[in-house]
């Protein structure tokens, strides 16, 4: 059976405007995917619908389609995206106006269900991350565009190939293959060479969206359509597989994909196969991701330039410590930041910058008195005082947190892999609410989506035994990047850090040297935090999560990188004593 040929025109909200016309013309196509949805982002649509309740969804969509439908309709793509948000109703709604505008006859249908909030009072948003068979309910109900709320990234790649080939909710091999090629989709030019470690072996100046070529057994080629910039090779598609993941066991709604399984071939310039993927049963829970207000944020910048830094910082804090007595915030943070250098000869770089972050529920409270109080040292306090931009009245901060609700109906299925009362699964416990998982098609007929057949607690996987050592040998200090790439990213509070080795011979070094404990020694932030190591060898790569280095989530902005998009980077600048015959 001929390939189904999915590719991707969006990453995030925000993404390039011109990416789904370059899909269209750029090659053969079948059916084009659009992401639009990340935890920070439910937050921003939520507090859209506070404001206007007819919105909550990704307004730059329609805009981006309207250039496009007709050419989609004339080729016989078909598009599927979350872009309804928090209201896939009513961005269904609005495409159906804009194809009769248009007088393009086009088959609107959306996927609903996830809507949550009304269990969860306080919270702007609770939704529950959805499978992709409503999406395939809608397709092969004859729908041209399937526009859902909240379904995990994978659910885009998975619902159209589970249409287009018939699979079963039990075909769990194939699913968790179509997992693994949706997974890589997702981030749009992340996998053609986008914040790529390596970045510089390709040009990335202008990189391609990705698409995958998906078989009846769940392989794939992940590639990209001729003459678009960025390339696509092993490493490319490997740091977008460790991608804000975790263990071996990467559990979804419809599937837990084996990541341990997961097998890349280099096929040819710009294709890699993605083959040997293994599935399992899917959770008994569905993971619901819950936005809220935490409070208001504040923040100073002060620039400290030349000499005596320490003591400048040192007066700026006890000159505004009355100020913050008087009416205490409930969180004061304080960083100073050495950007400076010794006989710099530009001015910025010989500059520190002191940062202070107050949180509180009370607006007043990180409101005009701290900026008043801050504003007020201007010419009163160390020499050459500056800040970076005048504080405000205070804004406000989201905070997100997950729990997880059971597949309505869904069978348990006891197996020997069923963990113990004291293994942390990461599903945490089942909360009171429950998940009508509907389609509702282009004709208007709602069609529900039955829970899993089967299901399967998740366990963890035991770490496979280390490879030989390389023999001893002499070692040189330096950067563990000259050796291995990286890729980090946000999940709730948590962060993951995927580290990946490029030969044989690397690999051996980087699973025996870099333990959790040297990665705490080298990422001081995380000394105090649980940090887990998984080791995944048909990928040659560590997996690192480090839990709660982002507080409350990326809305919070509890540190310098609140999604840790860097944390990979700064680990890769970091020194080890690596063997000479890798470098």
């Amino acid at each position: 059976m001929k390939p189904l040929r999915i590719g991707n025109f969006s990453g995030f909200y925000g993404d390039r405007s011109d990416a789904l016309r370059e899909m269209l013309t750029g090659g053969e196509v079948d059916v084009l995917t659009g992401d639009y949805l990340a935890e920070l982002t439910m937050l921003i649509l939520a507090r859209d619908r506070l404001k206007d309740p007819s919105a909550g969804y990704a307004r730059t969509f329609p805009r981006r389609l309207e250039d496009c439908l007709g050419l989609a309709h004339e080729r016989g793509v078909r598009i599927v995206t979350n872009a309804g948000g928090l209201n896939p109703a009513g961005l269904a709604g609005e495409i159906r106006r804009l194809a009769d505008r248009l007088g393009i006859p086009v088959r609107v249908a959306h996927v609903e269900g996830d809507d949550l909030t009304a269990a969860y009072p306080g919270t702007l948003a609770a939704h529950a991350y959805l499978g992709g068979f409503g999406i395939a309910e809608c397709l092969r109900a004859g729908a041209d565009v399937v526009v859902t709320g909240r379904v995990t990234d994978a659910a885009l790649v998975t619902g159209p190939a589970a249409a287009h080939f018939g699979w079963r909710p039990d075909d769990h091999d194939r699913l968790a293959g179509a997992v693994a090629a949706g997974h890589v989709l997702e981030c749009g030019t992340q996998a053609t060479g986008g914040n790529y470690a390596f970045f510089a072996e390709g040009d990335v100046r202008r990189p391609g969206f990705p698409l995958a070529e998906i078989h009846a057994d769940g392989s794939s080629v992940i590639t990209k359509h001729p003459g678009t910039g960025g390339f696509v090779d092993v490493g490319t598609v490997t740091a977008q597989l460790l991608y804000e993941t975790g263990g071996a066991r990467y559990a979804g709604p419809d599937v837990t994909a084996r990541l341990d399984t997961v097998r890349l071939v280099q096929e040819g310039p710009d294709r890699v196969r993605i083959e040997g993927v293994r599935g399992e049963a899917p959770p008994p829970t569905l993971k619901v991701g819950l936005n809220r207000l935490g409070g208001f944020r504040n923040e100073v910048v002060f620039v400290l330039t030349g000499l005596d830094i320490e003591a400048k910082a040192a007066l700026v804090r006890e000159q505004l410590a009355d100020a913050l007595a008087k009416s205490p915030p409930s969180e004061v943070r304080w960083e100073l930041v050495r950007t400076d250098r010794a006989d710099a000869d530009t001015e910025e770089t010989a500059s520190a910058l002191l940062r202070l972050v107050v949180r509180d529920p009370d607006q007043q409270v990180v409101g005009r008195a701290l900026s008043g109080a801050a504003v007020e040292l201007a010419l009163a306090s160390y020499p050459g005082f500056h800040v970076l931009a005048p504080p405000g009245k205070g804004s406000p901060y989201g905070v997100f947190e997950d729990v997880y609700v059971p597949h309505v109906g869904a069978p348990h299925v006891a197996t020997t892999h069923e963990p113990a009362a004291d293994v942390d699964t990461g599903q945490g416990p089942a909360a009171p609410a429950s998940v009508s998982h509907v389609a509702v098609l282009h004709d208007g007929r709602r069609v529900p989506i039955p829970p899993p057949r089967q299901t399967r607690p998740l366990a963890v996987v035991p770490d496979p035994p280390l490879p030989e050592p390389l023999p001893p040998g002499p070692a040189r200090r330096a950067p563990i990047g000259l050796v291995v790439g990286a890729r980090s990213g946000d999940k709730g509070g948590n962060a993951n850090v995927g580290v990946w080795a490029r030969s044989e011979d690397a690999w051996r070094w980087l699973a025996h040297t870099l333990t959790a404990d040297t990665f705490r020694r080298l990422i001081p932030e995380s000394r105090d935090l649980p940090v887990t190591r998984h080791l995944l060898p048909n990928l040659r790569a560590v997996n690192f999560v480090v839990e709660g280095i982002l507080g409350a989530g990326v809305a919070a902005q509890a540190r310098f990188d609140p999604q840790a998009k860097a944390l990979g980077e700064w680990l890769r600048s970091r020194h080890l004593d690596i063997p000479e015959a890798l470098l």
